[in-house]
């Protein structure tokens, strides 16, 4: 068997059950994986709906150059489309968009205009205002517009939702997606909800986005627009194909949790996904809390597109830390370090310079810590180990009455609290087993080449728990 061409491969996506991120949760949670579709995003769907349909209405003609606003994955899919058809194409997407994104566009042989993110709709800078002039003044061109255009909500109503209804064998409690243009969720839930009206529905959102304040106040409120890096997902307008009388509730989810969610898909689901993605299972698991859904309850959530178009941003440690997303472990600093170290070894113990080896071999097996400063009225003068007692005991198995001062190497270095890992793991040699951090209102706090592995074993293990 095979495809008269790509656009045949477009639909029957997989249902994929989701197990590490969802461990805690009761219903089952299932992904639709879009990055299946031959362009890897869900918007392949309704790009070929809507030049079928532009075909079909005598809007698109043979010869014809498409236009359109696209964040990155509509344009995919209409380039795909297009190729196969015989249509040029030329979109204008915003300067906050993947560079993946931009030169798979260029790739697929589309002209690719760069807009500013940070201006109104209206203005004419826009993405959505210069894909509106270039159709009015490029002849023999068309403009799908797929935020008002109702072709991409029948797109998911005639296929989206009858394959989640059918994978499910209709047992879908709980339908969650990401708001953009607004088609997906409204064609599916659509469809669901025709199906079975108990279905509830749950619309993902960013901060920044209008989204959320409309659908709880119908009030479209300018003052909550502001600027978000997740792509693909909220809006500063209210296009025709969101229709919230479909929509249950919304859960807007901020960029950080977003992100870190979808490198968690990646690294323990194995699911190579974009970061609106991130956005809808972070956000479908608010809302299993917050409802406190049962076993009996079938969470389906929607994986927009693939990870591809996302190397050099969310799946790139300098550019997520450059965005305060995550902190590098290289960026560790002592005070870090110590709040880091096992609650049983955080309390900082000395031995007194006349005391005598015997009593300080009591305090470091009593606390299981294997070496120590030593002070003298209330000064650091020496520091002891546990290697230097034996070595002082092999040769003098009566040294144990000897005085600590007696046996004691040099006091560990003091270092100031904001001191970078780096910079400590230079201090830490065969002669220097530990150093002392000076921590507020006076106390201390004892680092060890031990403490150092803790914590950076610890930071990297919580970055692939995220």
């Amino acid at each position: 068997m095979w495809h008269n061409s790509i656009i045949d491969t477009i639909g029957n996506t997989p249902l994929i059950k989701l197990h590490t991120v969802t461990k805690d949760l009761k219903p089952t949670v299932l992904a639709k994986v879009e990055y299946f579709n031959p362009g890897q995003s869900v918007k392949d769907r309704i790009a070929l709906k809507m030049i079928e349909d532009g075909e079909r209405e005598g809007k698109l003609k043979p010869g014809y150059t498409i236009i359109e606003g696209t964040s990155g994955n509509t344009g995919l899919g209409l380039a795909l489309a297009a190729a196969v058809r015989g249509y040029k194409c030329i979109f204008t997407t915003t300067d906050k968009q993947s560079m993946e994104k931009v030169n798979i566009l260029r790739a697929l042989g589309a002209e690719v205009r760069i807009c500013p993110t940070n201006v109104e709709p209206d203005d004419p800078r826009s993405y959505y205002s210069v894909a509106k002039r270039l159709s009015e003044e490029i002849q023999d061109s068309w403009y799908p517009n797929q935020y008002d255009n109702l072709s991409n909500t029948q797109a998911h109503f005639e296929s989206t939702g009858p394959e989640i209804w059918e994978q499910t064998e209709g047992k879908i409690t709980h339908f969650v997606a990401g708001m953009g243009t607004g088609g997906t969720i409204t064609g599916v839930s659509k469809y669901l909800k025709s199906k079975n009206e108990s279905i509830k529905v749950i619309g993902i959102d960013s901060i920044g986005s209008v989204y959320k304040k409309y659908f709880e106040t119908g009030e479209f409120d300018k003052k909550v627009i502001g600027p978000y890096l997740t792509e693909g997902i909220g809006e500063d307008i209210i296009p025709a194909n969101m229709d919230f009388s479909f929509v249950d509730a919304v859960v807007q989810c901020p960029d950080k949790d977003a992100f870190l969610t979808t490198r968690a898909l990646a690294r323990k689901e194995g699911l190579f996904v974009g970061g609106s993605c991130g956005s809808a299972v972070w956000g479908a698991i608010q809302y299993i809390r917050q409802q406190n859904l049962g076993e009996n309850d079938l969470v389906v959530v929607l994986l927009p597109d693939s990870g591809t178009r996302y190397v050099s941003k969310i799946y790139n440690d300098e550019w997520m830390e450059s965005n305060g997303f995550i902190e590098t472990a290289s960026k560790l600093k002592a005070i870090d370090i110590a709040a880091i170290k096992p609650s049983q070894y955080q309390d900082f113990f000395t031995a007194d310079a006349d005391e005598t080896i015997g009593d300080a071999i009591r305090i470091m097996q009593q606390e299981e810590i294997s070496q120590m400063p030593v002070i003298k009225d209330g000064v650091f003068v020496g520091s002891l180990s546990d290697n230097r007692i034996l070595n002082r005991l092999i040769a003098d198995p009566q040294a144990k009455s000897l005085k600590v001062s007696d046996i004691m190497n040099a006091p560990f270095p003091v270092i100031k609290p904001d001191m970078p890992v780096d910079k400590i793991s230079s201090l830490l040699d065969k002669d220097t087993s530990a150093v002392v951090v000076k921590l507020e209102d006076d106390q201390y706090g004892i680092l060890t080449k031990s403490d150092l592995i803790h914590a950076l074993a610890s930071t990297e293990e919580t970055e692939n728990n995220k």
